[in-house]
């Protein structure tokens, strides 16, 4: 509830001030609002889930989460091109107000035999609530997954307008959907098979996506790619955060489940800020494909660890 209210409050407070140093402490405190109440609210998805159902659990979690991604830029341009940045902040903060409604029924219907392993949490640590080692891992192929997805986020809306292109909400629709429809399909074959294969071929579909949408002349190709991205990103997002938290024990899956998040942010703001300096040289074409070899990367490393593991999966 903290964390959601501060998210709000920040939100509300982006038109009141046009100095930047001003501007720039308020994305610093949005950050940490950000971070503590998704790795909060995530937690709490991973302590309703049984483990063994904690692949398909987190598919359905996911999906909020991988749709909330898709669908906000996609909104957000809409509304910053066709009426105002006042607006768009403003219905941001409705939906955060929405959020809090939602949460607070949440936690009055929810057991307290649920958090049952709250009742002796381990020793605090300050670094040791930031790596949750027996994760680093999947934390690692999370991160390179979402350098990839960070350039579709940054560049998408001036590679459209670069390629004279009317539809890229077509993008993040088919994106959404095609995620949506193989969510609840992925999350179950993930507690019978494990990650890796599922994984694997995300990551290729990702790539395969990554490339039809560098060469798209015509909105089907951007149709085309989005539900392509939607098959494997949607599905791989849930898959990792999933591995990442049958890694390690009840107790330390809050502390598991915050590294996944901070992969994510780390993916998407470095991504935006190496692909920035590479735009100078380069058009968001090429951009794409380099991003793209992050998707093999994610590819590689999976097939790696697959191929250590002395025993079939058992699930979590």
């Amino acid at each position: 509830m903290i964390g959601s209210i501060s998210l709000l409050i920040m939100t509300a407070l982006y038109p009141v001030t046009q100095i930047v140093v001003i501007l720039l402490i308020i994305r610093f405190i949005h950050g940490i609002a950000w971070g503590w109440s998704t790795t909060v609210n995530g937690t709490a998805a991973v302590d309703l889930v049984p483990r063994r159902r904690v692949g398909e659990g987190m598919g359905y979690f996911g999906l909020s989460v991988t749709v909330g991604m898709i669908m906000a830029p996609s909104l957000g341009i809409y509304l910053y091109q066709n009426y105002s940045f006042n607006l768009l902040v403003w219905i941001a903060v409705a939906l955060g107000g929405v959020a809090i409604v939602l949460f607070s029924v949440t936690s009055f219907v929810t057991p307290d035999s649920v958090y049952q392993n709250q009742n002796n949490p381990p020793k605090f640590s300050f670094f040791g609530s930031l790596i949750e080692q027996k994760s680093r891992y999947p934390a690692l192929v999370t991160f390179l997954n979402t350098f990839g997805y960070g350039a579709v986020v940054t560049y998408i809306v001036i590679f459209g307008n670069e390629q004279g292109l009317s539809g890229t909400f077509l993008f993040y629709f088919f994106n959404a959907v095609f995620a949506t429809i193989s969510r609840p399909l992925t999350g179950k074959y993930f507690d019978k098979k494990g990650p890796w294969k599922l994984i694997m071929v995300c990551s290729l579909i990702s790539f395969i996506a990554m490339w039809i949408l560098s060469l798209a002349g015509s909105n089907l190709h951007l149709i085309i790619a989005g539900a392509l991205f939607g098959i494997g990103f949607g599905s791989m997002m849930p898959a990792l955060q999933a591995w990442v938290i049958s890694k390690t024990t009840t107790e330390r899956s809050g502390i598991a489940n915050g590294m996944y998040y901070s992969s994510i942010d780390l993916g998407i703001g470095s991504s935006a800020f190496i692909l920035g300096f590479i735009y100078n040289f380069v058009n968001t074409a090429t951009l794409f494909k380099l991003s793209s070899i992050m998707f093999l990367a994610v590819l590689v490393l999976t097939f790696f660890d697959y191929r250590k593991q002395s025993e079939p999966w058992t699930g979590t």
